[in-house]
């Protein structure tokens, strides 16, 4: 992906990130084009990091995949009512994760229209 990506260690940091606080205070103005979570973050999980993203006025309109090792039904369908974009089981082998992020980074990035009046910064969240 052509645009930046921004790593953080846990759901935790991830939270500090979208609202601009802790470590992340003086970040630029903007939200990410996309939010890439993992369900089982350190500190907060992917579900809880959803869940606020998706119940706050100010983010949910910032498309949420989930990219997990769970191919879990109750964890996907609790993502889906919980608002997720979209939900990737991570492939095993590194080279096939790294293309499956690049493919899910094109598509938001890329291809998909975000909504009009939308404040997203050309960048990837991911934790």
């Amino acid at each position: 992906m052509a645009n930046e990506v921004v790593h953080v260690r846990d759901g935790a940091d991830a939270l500090d990130y979208l609202y601009q606080r802790g470590q992340f205070a003086g970040r630029p103005d903007g939200q990410p084009t996309l939010v890439l979570l993992d369900l089982k973050m350190p500190k907060v999980d992917g579900i809880e990091v959803l869940r606020q993203v998706k119940g706050d006025p100010a983010l949910k309109t910032i498309p949420v995949v989930m990219m997990t090792s769970s191919p879990e039904e109750q964890d996907l369908v609790n993502s889906y009512q919980l608002g997720v974009n979209g939900y990737v089981v991570k492939p095993v082998k590194f080279h096939e994760f790294v293309d499956a992020v690049k493919q899910v980074g094109a598509f938001w990035a890329v291809i998909n229209e975000p909504p009009p009046g939308s404040l997203q910064r050309s960048e990837s969240a991911r934790s």
